[in-house]
């Protein structure tokens, strides 16, 4: 019972003995805390950043892209039946979005097999989705890499501090509690980075395939209009 009221106080001491603690006060400040992982925190803080970069940008970009027109298919359905092809190519042309590039691209193909026409559809499909997922490859690899790199921080933080044990001969629980405590942020930090990359990953997929559904019945509708009679 002693031992570990020792073990406990020792702790506590260090608490406020913890590297980093540039006041003294005792506590550590969130920047202080973070600083206390050393040269580790830079790759892991530029992660966090290109994380944030690439979420602003490909979220703006997707919410663009799914933005839709109720009534663009009825308008163009519309027109062709009506046979003015013109018309209905300068609406498509004119909304700036991967569904109305799809019937766009259907529409110059008119005349042709629809087989023919629905490769074409297929085809600016495929390079739609490629637009869309642009970069997400980053915040993939960064869900993955920041845990890694934060575990060697820790790693490499735990050598140093054993290495400094050995040479200097102290071993008492206080400097060894408070070396484990400051050396444990870049774990921390690791792991908070990925999961946050994971997730809004797995966001931004979830509304890319929004738009890609929205893409495929725009372009099954496409179709069935092209087979539908004349007026």
């Amino acid at each position: 019972m002693i031992n570990l009221l020792q073990i406990t106080d020792s702790v506590s001491s260090a608490a406020k003995r913890v590297a980093g603690d540039a006041n003294q006060d005792g506590y550590l400040s969130l920047w202080e805390l973070l600083s206390t992982g050393g040269w580790i925190m830079i790759p892991l803080g530029i992660m966090l950043l290109a994380v944030i970069y690439v979420f602003a940008e490909r979220y703006f970009a997707i919410r663009e892209a799914g933005r839709i027109d109720a009534n663009f298919m009825n308008i163009i359905r519309d027109h062709i039946v009506t046979g003015n092809v013109v018309a209905a190519r300068n609406f498509a042309k004119n909304s700036n979005n991967p569904v109305a590039r799809i019937v766009d691209k259907g529409i110059q193909r008119i005349g042709k097999p629809i087989d023919a026409i629905e490769k074409s559809m297929d085809n600016v499909g495929v390079l739609e989705m490629y637009k869309l997922e642009k970069n997400l490859g980053v915040l993939s690899v960064i869900s993955k890499a920041a845990p890694i790199f934060g575990f060697v921080g820790t790693l490499v933080g735990l050598m140093q501090l054993f290495s400094s044990i050995t040479t200097s001969n102290e071993f008492e629980v206080s400097t060894i509690a408070g070396g484990i405590y400051t050396k444990l942020i870049t774990s921390i930090s690791g792991l908070v980075i990925g999961l946050i990359a994971y997730l809004l990953y797995s966001y931004l997929m979830t509304q890319i395939d929004k738009t890609a559904h929205q893409m495929e019945s725009a372009a099954a509708d496409f179709l069935d209009v092209l087979q539908e009679p004349t007026r």
